[in-house]
């Protein structure tokens, strides 16, 4: 008498629903790598040999290709700011910001003209004569590493 096993196991490996998922996870990775974006602002900046890096970025200057000056953009929705309203608006975002390293990073596109450089370092002069000695601001010029 040939006794049956009722409980075969099967050999074969459906696949569909790893690669469904693989498939899942390349469109979630594709889509959240577009989104985050550390430089809103397309720029070109200059290059430099320093390794040396900060650590805190509160306050930022933004100066495009265009001369369009831009102070702490939030995203891809960023506004310009004049030239005239950059001492009001530099003033507001130091109220807002508070923190020990009294530092204004200046990422500046390599095609601008030192004129407009110059031009914001006159703003953070005057924004400067409204603070004490110790509590004054600094201009970091940002590069991009060879």
């Amino acid at each position: 008498m040939a006794i049956k096993m009722q409980n075969r196991i099967d050999p074969t490996f459906s696949a569909t629903s790893m690669s469904d998922l693989v498939f899942l996870l390349l469109i979630f990775f594709m889509l959240t790598s577009t989104m985050i974006s550390p430089n809103a602002i397309n720029l070109v900046l200059p290059k430099s040999t320093a390794d040396r890096q900060l650590s805190n970025r509160q306050l930022e200057v933004y100066i495009d290709a265009d001369l369009n000056y831009y102070v702490n953009p939030e995203g891809s929705a960023a506004q310009p700011t004049a030239y005239e309203d950059l001492l009001p608006v530099l003033m507001d975002a130091v109220t807002k910001v508070s923190t020990d390293q009294k530092n204004i990073v200046l990422r500046a596109d390599k095609s601008v003209p030192i004129e407009n450089v110059v031009a914001l370092m006159d703003v953070l002069n005057e924004l400067n004569e409204n603070f004490p000695e110790e509590d004054r601001y600094k201009m970091v010029l940002a590069t991009e590493a060879k």
